[in-house]
């Protein structure tokens, strides 16, 4: 890959007028230092991590009551202790960026409909549904569930719930009843918000069944609010039920008063996939996104009051969270509810011309499908607003840098980040005031310590390693629900190497800093941007009377074809014909999500074990990207190294198919 490339370089006003740029001087001038460049500031914030942080609330203009004692008393990782004794409220500092002068929000859909919403209005309804909701019996600490689509109602129910000390989680109505109840039984919910119905690609799709199941299956739920619903059908369900409609009429009139919790008080809880067991419940806290998404929007996004700010996304996807961070930097946030290809590749483009968009964020996938097709989309409309494409839920390869900059002019930049559900940001990003280099992302984010490590726990520069955080960030996790001891906690990120966290993310950084994302390095299943663990997928299939075991692979990696095979192994006398792969694609689209279907299933004889019995994913991944038997496993180590024979012919078979 030819990374030596600049394919940007920031003209002189770009850099100056960089929020990047704006706060080296502020910080070499309150610590009296010479900070020569994005470098040397970087260095200073991953050197110097108390004082950075606490930095944020004065030059982000964040609030907070109760001061704190020290900003990080503890650097243990897992265990790190921040800001102990400070007080806040996240709904409270989002509604601190409220102007006049600027909608809070825009909206749309596949309809091509814009509409707005004022920061006046949206506070009115906050209120409301703040004031119902504690009505209804929520307080302090209880859960508040979503199954809803990236809609204006999501947001105001988020802001609501955060406003008093409860807690947010959400999934996107695409998502089946058994993902969608693997997730929310184990936080126990007091309240469902939901849609009985959802729009995607022109197509209309009833979620009433799935309504009904998880109502039927979430033991702790006292009522639900439906969004969105047919007039006076919420009182005829059979659980007690409200529309949303009614609920902010119970609460009309109320005034915003945000409950003040500590900086590590929950505020929602992201779910990250497992590869054994049930998805992860991730908790973070109100004063750790509060600051790291104030941080990231203001300066890797380089967000000013006033511009306009997209991601496509879903409620199910950490980058919705991350989106509405958008609002902390003063920024109008743009939601989109449908499918970015419909009616074709221009929609989210015609959505950028509409709305006068300044920053449009998709996946790598999307910009790649862009590429493949040899859209021109500067050609078709008017985006002269537009100062920044952003990638990312999966590696940005070089050949799409190409594609953008033949396209685009050379004011507009091409970002591609690189993060985590597990700490609901991304650590590697844009810095807008250095230049960009083909293929690669410009860097480590400000206050990360990330390194590429070998196996031994050696840091290496310019060759492929894991991703590891080296320090601890504020908006790592604050600990998993339902873990009292943390053990699944240290196993999911600290089992590889002792006090360093270990992502799960191949990759190689460059001698001058910047960094190249490969894919993952676990057996992690990245759809889009939304992943989902192994198990989830066997369950499934396994429950299949047709199939005795089975094993998924996603060949997600920068360079090679998006694929996700799905390997059976059929019970005796049976045969896997197109009415079995029907069957259980149909049963993953409903059951998990639509994503997850795999792209081919394929008959073999034995899925490859280690001698403790665990599927050997992530060997076989690597032997399907490419890598020789002899050094992607150790027959020595497994039950059938028989096995592997079959997957050597069948990446073989893959490596034809790209070269043809």
């Amino acid at each position: 890959m030819n990374t030596d490339s600049a394919v940007w370089i920031p003209r002189l006003q770009t850099a100056a007028a960089a929020n990047l740029t704006r706060y080296r001087h502020w910080v070499a001038q309150h610590h009296a230092l010479d900070l020569a460049d994005y470098r040397a500031l970087h260095r200073w914030s991953i050197e110097n991590l108390p004082a950075f942080w606490s930095s944020l609330f004065t030059f982000c203009d964040l609030k907070h009551h109760e001061p704190w004692q020290t900003s990080l008393a503890s650097r243990e990782m897992p265990g790190a202790r921040w800001f102990p004794g400070c007080t806040l409220n996240y709904a409270e500092n989002i509604f601190a960026k409220r102007s006049a002068e600027r909608p809070m929000l825009l909206h749309a859909d596949e309809s091509g409909e814009i509409a707005s919403l004022s920061w006046a209005d949206a506070e009115d309804q906050v209120a409301a549904l703040a004031a119902c909701l504690r009505e209804l019996g929520v307080r302090r600490g209880d859960r508040v569930v979503a199954f809803l689509p990236n809609i204006p109602e999501a947001v105001i129910a988020l802001l609501a719930t955060a406003s008093i000390g409860a807690i947010w989680s959400s999934c996107a109505p695409e998502f089946g009843s058994q993902s969608v109840l693997e997730r929310f039984q184990q936080i126990e919910p007091k309240i469902l918000i939901a849609v009985p119905e959802y729009q995607y690609n022109g197509q209309r799709f009833d979620r009433r069944s799935v309504l009904s199941q998880l109502q039927a299956n979430l033991p702790t739920l006292e009522q639900t609010l439906l969004v969105r619903t047919r007039k006076g059908e919420a009182s005829h369900q059979r659980y007690p039920s409200l529309s949303w409609q009614e609920a902010l009429a119970r609460g009309v009139g109320a005034s915003l008063g945000c409950e003040i919790v500590p900086f590590e008080h929950p505020l929602w809880v992201l779910f990250s996939s497992g590869t054994t067991g049930k998805p992860k419940p991730i908790v973070h806290g109100h004063g750790g996104i509060t600051l790291e998404h104030a941080k990231a929007t203001l300066f890797h996004n380089d967000l000013h009051p006033g511009d306009r700010f997209f991601w496509y996304t879903s409620t199910g996807w950490m980058m919705w969270n991350y989106l509405l961070g958008g609002l902390l930097a003063g920024a109008t946030v743009i939601l989109y509810d449908g499918s970015p290809i419909h009616p074709d590749l221009g929609a989210l483009f015609q959505l950028a011309e509409r709305t006068g968009m300044n920053y449009l964020g998709a996946s790598a996938a999307f910009m790649a499908s862009c590429m493949k097709a040899d859209f021109r989309p500067n050609q078709r409309y008017d985006l002269s607003q537009l100062n920044a494409l952003s990638g990312t839920g999966s590696p940005l390869a070089p050949e799409i840098y190409d594609w953008f900059y033949d396209e685009f002019s050379a004011d507009v930049v091409l970002e591609s980040l690189s993060g985590g559900t597990d700490l609901c940001t991304a650590f590697v990003g844009g810095v807008r005031s250095e230049p960009i280099y083909r293929g690669v992302i410009q860097g480590p984010s400000l206050g990360a310590d990330v390194r590429s490590y070998d196996e031994q726990g050696n840091e290496t520069i310019d060759a492929v390693g894991e991703l590891v955080i080296t320090q601890p960030m504020p908006s790592m996790p604050l600990y998993f629900w339902n873990d009292p001891a943390g053990e699944r906690y240290r196993e999911s990120y600290f089992g590889m190497y002792e006090g360093v966290w270990r992502h799960g993310d191949w990759l190689r950084v460059t001698p001058r800093g910047g960094c190249v994302i490969y894919g993952r390095s676990d057996s992690t299943i990245n759809r889009k941007g939304i992943r989902m663990g192994t198990s989830e997928i066997y369950r499934v299939v396994e429950a299949f009377a047709e199939i005795q075991d089975s094993l998924i692979i996603d060949m997600e990696m920068l360079g090679h074809e998006s694929h996700l095979p799905l390997f059976v192994v059929l019970q005796a006398g049976q045969e896997l014909d197109e009415d079995l792969c029907r069957r259980i694609g149909r049963a993953l689209s409903e059951q998990i999500s639509p994503r997850h279907v795999p792209d081919e299933i394929l008959a073999i004889d034995e899925v490859p074990y280690t001698l403790s019995g665990k599927k050997m994913e992530v060997p076989i991944r690597k032997i399907l990207l490419g890598l020789p038997r002899d050094e992607a496993a150790n027959p020595g180590s497994m039950r059938n190294p028989d096995s592997l024979a079959f997957f050597e012919d069948y990446a073989e078979e893959i490596a034809r198919r790209q070269t043809r």
